[in-house]
């Protein structure tokens, strides 16, 4: 009888254990996680800001985008291609965004992560106010740097005019995205 009492109570201790151990287990995979986001998340911006501003990108139209010149304002950083549908979407309201603040001194930027002969081809057709970079297959990692991780499109910065990452966006942005921004971000 001893051996058949054993039997179960021995097991149920095991599940015991072993459900206690997971859930230990389970938290320590959390904070892992978690702290390793946060130093991510702490590090991307700076690192990013900084080797957005070395960046100097060829223009669809000829000459070339210093990103350099851009210090010292608030400027809004869009990543997008022309196969991307929600990119396409959100040009227009990013270019009336550009000619609203343009005078108060922000900046827009589109960097176009696609074929040159392809963003030609696309702005000759749809025309837009801010300036374009074609940043090419490297304009992924460049985003990756300012938090993009996932590399997805569309995705947007905004950097306050001392260089610093204050916000970001992935996915197609909203007229109330930006009208917060435009209020939250000092000149």
């Amino acid at each position: 009888m001893s051996v058949s009492g054993a039997g179960p109570r021995g097991s149920k201790g095991t599940s015991r254990r072993g459900w206690v151990l997971a859930g230990v287990g389970a938290a320590a995979a959390l904070a892992g996680g978690g702290l390793g986001w946060w130093r991510l998340r702490e590090s991307a911006p700076a690192d990013g800001a900084s080797a957005l501003y070395a960046q100097s990108f060829d223009r669809p139209e000829g000459g070339s985008l210093a990103m350099a010149g851009l210090k010292g304002r608030p400027v809004l950083v869009n990543f997008w291609a022309t196969w991307c549908p929600p990119c396409v979407e959100e040009l227009p309201l990013l270019d009336g965004f550009y000619r609203e603040h343009r005078a108060k001194g922000w900046q827009v930027v589109g960097l176009a992560i696609d074929q040159p002969s392809a963003v030609r081809k696309f702005l000759a057709r749809t025309p837009v106010g801010f300036p374009i970079g074609l940043a090419g297959l490297g304009g992924t990692e460049l985003g990756k740097a300012l938090g993009n991780l996932t590399g997805g499109l569309p995705f947007t910065v905004v950097l306050d005019p001392k260089g610093a990452v204050v916000q970001r966006r992935m996915g197609k942005l909203t007229a109330e995205d930006l009208a917060r921004w435009a209020a939250t971000t000092a000149r």
